[in-house]
């Protein structure tokens, strides 16, 4: 019996694919029968045949292109591309209880978020869009945050980064249509915890809030936070991105899908 979604011996590369929901995504692929090749700056823990693993900076354009030509060069042909790379300095536009704290958003703080978040994703979608492109198939999943949808307490500079990509979304989907070329957003909301969760992270997000580590902790699992009264799981928005890299999605683009639970602004 052949797999519904058909992606066996399919190419395709993911971002920040060694860890989190990466490596979730990765992991969903491989099970697919898929080729995957992860471009992260650390190896990942997952072994198995067809999974390539090339060290990428993604924000350095040289890094980019040589990753996606190693691709195309190793297994002649690229599928697609999962935009997943991506980090979150939770942050205030302004500390009332202390102005200029470590926890008030600086330049720099935006500039890093925006390299991560932003540009690395016109980077790899450029490099690889050409491939697709040319060869008149292929589909682009960018990894969005259902902050980007929202906004988020805290968060707005990962918010508008995300906001962002909702952007590159809709317009790529516009322009890469006539070339039978897909783009489709996927914006989790609360996930289950992994390495990225830090108490570092959690300190930083709690006082944005002014609250404790404990309460922001007991919001992961609240139906005033979210309805369905739980952390969504990795594989739950793994088993989307695969669908939407299918043919099972094939007039599906320009569109970025909640999977949070139901969680809104209420």
């Amino acid at each position: 019996m052949n797999d519904w979604l058909n992606l066996e011996d399919k190419v395709y590369i993911v971002t920040g694919g060694s860890s989190g929901i990466g490596a979730a995504i990765v992991k969903e692929l491989l099970g697919h029968g898929a080729k995957v090749v992860d471009a992260d700056l650390n190896e990942p823990k997952e072994e198995h045949d067809n999974l390539v693993f090339y060290k990428t900076d993604v924000t350095n354009k040289e890094n980019v292109e040589a990753t996606v030509k190693a691709t195309v060069d190793k297994f002649g042909k690229i599928d697609g591309v999962v935009n997943n790379a991506g980090i979150n300095l939770p942050r205030l536009l302004v500390d009332d209880k202390k102005p200029e704290s470590q926890y008030e958003m600086t330049e720099n703080d935006w500039a890093k978020m925006f390299s991560v978040n932003v540009k690395s994703v016109m980077l790899m979608s450029q490099a690889v869009g050409r491939h697709l492109v040319a060869q008149k198939h292929g589909v682009i999943v960018n990894m969005s945050s259902e902050a980007g949808l929202e906004g988020s307490q805290g968060q707005s500079i990962y918010s508008a980064t995300k906001g962002a990509i909702n952007g590159f979304t809709r317009s790529w989907a516009k322009e890469l249509g006539k070339f039978n070329v897909r783009v489709a957003g996927v914006a989790p909301g609360i996930m289950e915890a992994t390495g990225l969760r830090t108490p570092t992270y959690e300190n930083a997000l709690a006082y944005t809030r002014n609250i404790t580590v404990d309460q922001l902790r007991a919001g992961y699992k609240s139906t005033t936070t979210t309805p369905m009264g739980r952390s969504g799981h990795l594989y739950e928005v793994a088993d989307l991105v695969s669908y939407l890299l299918s043919e099972r999605a094939s007039y599906i683009t320009g569109v970025t899908i909640n999977v949070a639970g139901g969680k809104s602004r209420g």
